[in-house]
């Protein structure tokens, strides 16, 4: 992944206000105002949680629960003086404002509700969007001990733990309870889930901040046009409607790629250090449950049928896409479908959120946005569509902190589901929603629209893990520079994958075939195996 891929998604909003297609995103949210609690108080048998504002016992959580541990906890540490005066968490700049701003009218923040619940201090200090790993790296080669907690993205876990830079959390984890995998509350996907996004190699080496889990748009209005609809059956045969296989996918976007009139049929990315994330989606569903990337005793996949295919398909999808689709980035993508000039797209799972808003006065598909599962493939009458997981910031914990355990039952508190729920409806921030608790909440469901909800809870189902384990980043550097070499034409499909197998294999000596074979075997935890 290079940089300044990262930098597009970390620094989306600030270069929003920027660009004429996205005026308005920083406009105040259009969330409906509720009555304000006169009294800062509790609901009954509540210990903990926001108050000031209508709902807020929804938030709020008694004795028995992960939030009211983690906070009984850490008073028993500081009675006993083993706890911080203060936690330092080193934060990415574009999802503090969700901890520091208040949210919604008459709340405290969730820093300040920490404060006053546990006295400590939470100093957060901002990351440069796109250099959370680098900062990170620093301290722990360096031993400089900046940081008492590390905010990086989810895949980089494998190399944060094989440098001994972040605490095994497994203790703290059996004796705090979390209920990260509860069948109500918890993570989608439950046991699955909680492997997906906070462990390596069977370990507890994370504690998840984010949902970056890649959602399927459309605009409903071209889908819902009459004439277009008997157009597209005229030619097609069938209904149109959004698709459900990467065949139709590609129909329906051949259908509507009318560049001469300012659309074009889809803009999922294809650019470097973005555009994989796509082409993983086709490759993987060419098999039942999963096409996997690596063998279980290490040896790479993506020299085969399957990975020619997928790569054939990737480089073939350029003919609906823009002229200019291998530089596009998040900004461009996303300035594009809000000025109407895509059918679909593939993106995180907030661009409702921000272009399916009345308070954005420069979006043009207000009213107009709708979502679908991802595309699949056919096997045995069985659907199989799978999407990923791309940039999820995962929180661990310094192994430099002189107070792992104090930092732990942060994380349990701030990513446990009713205190998560609270601050991922928070627009201020990139903290977007994947537990259970998160997808049935009111003001989430304000914040990300009723019919996006429900179609990015059922896509974490489908969703597989990119590599996560040791070697991450070159591993996907390979697979990066050889993709668009396919997509420039220096090379074929089956060059490019020959390439990749190649350099995959150095990557496996080098980090070592043992150590990456017990990564991937375990990994296999996170893979979904649902079909339709």
């Amino acid at each position: 992944m290079s940089n300044n891929a990262h930098v597009s998604r970390r620094r989306f909003l600030t270069k929003a206000a920027q660009t004429t297609a996205l005026v308005g995103l920083a406009a105040p949210f259009y969330l409906k105002p509720g009555r304000v609690f006169a009294a800062d108080s509790l609901a009954e048998g509540m210990v903990g949680g926001p108050t000031g504002f209508a709902g807020a016992e929804r938030y709020q959580y008694g004795p028995d629960t992960p939030e009211g541990r983690a906070i009984e906890a850490i008073r028993a540490l500081k009675a006993a003086g083993k706890a911080p005066t203060r936690i330092v968490l080193g934060l990415s700049d574009g999802s503090i404002g969700q901890i520091t701003q208040p949210f919604p009218a008459g709340a405290p923040s969730v820093k300040d509700l920490w404060e006053k619940e546990t006295g400590i201090t939470l100093d957060i200090v901002g990351v440069p969007n796109g250099q959370e790993f680098t900062k990170v790296m620093q301290d722990i080669s360096t031993k400089g001990g900046a940081f008492d907690i590390y905010a990086v993205e989810w895949n980089r876990l494998g190399d944060l733990a094989e440098t001994g830079g972040i605490a095994n959390l497994d203790e703290y984890v059996a004796e705090h309870k979390p209920e990260w995998d509860d069948p109500e509350r918890g993570y989608v996907g439950g046991a699955q889930g909680v492997s997906l996004l906070n462990n390596y190699r069977g370990s507890t080496y994370g504690v998840s901040l984010d949902g970056d889990f890649q959602t399927w748009n459309h605009r409903t209005d071209l889908f819902g046009d009459p004439e277009e609809q008997k157009a597209f059956e005229d030619k097609h045969g069938y209904a149109l409607k959004p698709p459900k296989t990467w065949k139709e996918h590609d129909e329906i976007a051949a259908f509507f790629h009318r560049p001469d009139d300012g659309l074009i049929g889809c803009t999922d990315l294809r650019n470097q250090g973005w555009g994989y994330t796509n082409w993983y989606q086709r490759y993987v569903s060419t098999a039942s449950p999963n096409q996997f990337l690596f063998s279980d005793d290490g040896q790479p996949l993506i020299n085969s049928d399957s990975g020619v295919m997928a790569t054939e398909e990737y480089v073939k999808s350029l003919a609906h896409h823009s002229p200019d689709a291998i530089s596009w980035g998040w900004p461009e993508q996303y300035g594009n479908f809000a000025n109407a000039g895509a059918a679909m797209t593939c993106a995180f799972s907030n661009l409702p959120k921000f272009l399916d808003n009345a308070a954005n006065d420069g979006s043009k598909v207000t009213g107009k946005v709708g979502s679908h599962l991802p595309p699949g493939r056919m096997h045995d009458d069985k659907l199989v569509s799978r999407t990923v997981l791309w940039l999820n910031l995962s929180a661990s914990v310094s192994s430099q902190s002189e107070h792992p355990e104090a930092c732990y039952l942060l994380l349990q508190w701030l990513g446990s589901s009713r205190i998560y729920s609270w601050m991922t409806a928070n627009p201020g921030g990139y903290f977007d929603p994947f537990q259970l608790s998160n997808f049935s909440d009111e003001l989430v469901r304000q914040t990300y629209h009723d019919y996006h909800m429900d179609v990015v809870r059922e896509s974490v189902r489908r969703t597989v893990p990119t590599i996560n384990y040791p070697g991450a980043t070159a591993f996907h550097n390979a697979l990066d520079e050889n993709l668009v070499g396919a997509l420039t034409g220096s090379m074929s499909a089956q060059e490019a994958m020959a390439n990749t197998e190649r350099s995959w294999k150095r990557i496996s000596r080098r980090v070592g075939e043992d150590k990456l074979v017990e990564a991937i075997q375990a990994n296999k935890a996170a893979w979904p195996d649902l079909t339709d």
